[in-house]
């Protein structure tokens, strides 16, 4: 097919959709806004999506088996909490961190459980988490953030590489090992048979429950190391969950072209989709838009990404 007939071609504009938005966005406010392109606000801005990140490649691995996973931004809180009380009772860091990511790794271990073997639909199994996990923490704090001051978590929120933060680099390599095992291991070829075709994927001997439970436990895992950056970033374990983490999480990944229905998934697609996102956010900050404004044209973004998606191949 000729460069032409490709350009015509809606399947190409729908794979594409998140890099071509990128760059239109990148453009429009570059033009409206000349500090939008500094290195200053690039760096800010990559730090701002490293969260957002890690928590759509943890999305992509539910949605490319056809679930969702509702919860992941209430397990994050969840892990923050863990974090702040073990880090402020003495634990130290290491075994802090630790803690973060295997209590946010077990909430998502249960999502994946009571949906494989309960075979209860997955919006309503991680709606409960959802809840559930808001109000452990709550709980488990008090109601009060847990404020943590550590060297290292400052470092790590505040140093980098030039223009790249340590946290954008974590969610680099996080997503770098992600297409890895997704699309050069076993698990990943049938993670994605078992989102295409579940009855087929179940004939040829592959345990689709196992690789249910595997992908809620990732999601939960990777909330959780997203509850440590986001620790080291605001300074303290705030028990209040954030929702627009969990409404990212999937924009990023509806904008990345990962198939909503399943058996079909990339990475790249929603690290662009958060990267989009976290520069359309910034762009109108910069140009003064009202805050309340923009979950609005978030919303748009995400809508008309839903309707491309119709003419993928």
């Amino acid at each position: 097919m000729s460069v032409a007939a490709r350009l015509k071609d809606p399947a190409f504009w729908a794979e594409w959709a998140a890099l071509a938005g990128l760059i239109v966005l990148v453009i429009v406010f570059q033009a409206l806004n000349p500090t939008f392109l500094s290195p200053g606000n690039i760096a800010s801005m990559l730090v701002a999506a490293a969260i957002l990140i890690i928590l759509a490649v943890g999305q992509t691995f539910v949605i490319a088996t056809a679930g969702i996973d509702l919860s992941i931004a209430s397990v994050m809180t969840m892990g923050a909490v863990a974090f702040g009380l073990s880090y402020t009772a003495g634990w130290g860091l290491g075994p802090a961190c630790l803690l973060a990511v295997a209590a946010a790794g077990v909430a998502g271990a249960v999502n994946g459980m009571i949906i494989a073997w309960g075979k209860i639909a997955d919006f309503i199994v991680t709606l409960g988490m959802l809840s559930a996990a808001s109000g452990l923490a709550l709980i488990l704090a008090d109601g009060k953030p847990v404020t943590i001051v550590d060297a290292v978590l400052l470092r790590l929120s505040t140093g980098g590489l030039g223009i790249f933060g340590w946290t954008f680099l974590i969610a680099l390599a996080v997503a770098m090992i992600a297409h890895v095992a997704l699309f050069h291991t076993r698990f990943g070829t049938h993670l994605l048979a078992t989102g295409g075709a579940p009855e087929s994927a179940a004939a040829m001997g592959i345990s689709t429950r196992r690789i249910k439970i595997a992908v809620y436990s990732i999601s939960g895992a990777l909330a959780g190391l997203g509850a440590i950056l986001l620790v080291a970033r605001v300074g303290a374990a705030e028990p209040a969950s954030n929702t627009s983490f969990l409404l990212n999480s999937v924009a990023a990944v509806v904008l990345g072209g990962v198939s909503l229905f399943g058996g079909r998934g990339t990475i790249v697609g929603p690290v662009i989709g958060a990267l989009l996102l976290t520069a359309l956010v910034n762009g109108l900050t910069l140009l003064g838009v009202a805050q309340f404004y923009q979950p609005l044209a978030v919303g748009i973004v995400v809508v008309l990404a839903a309707l491309m998606t119709r003419f993928q191949k």
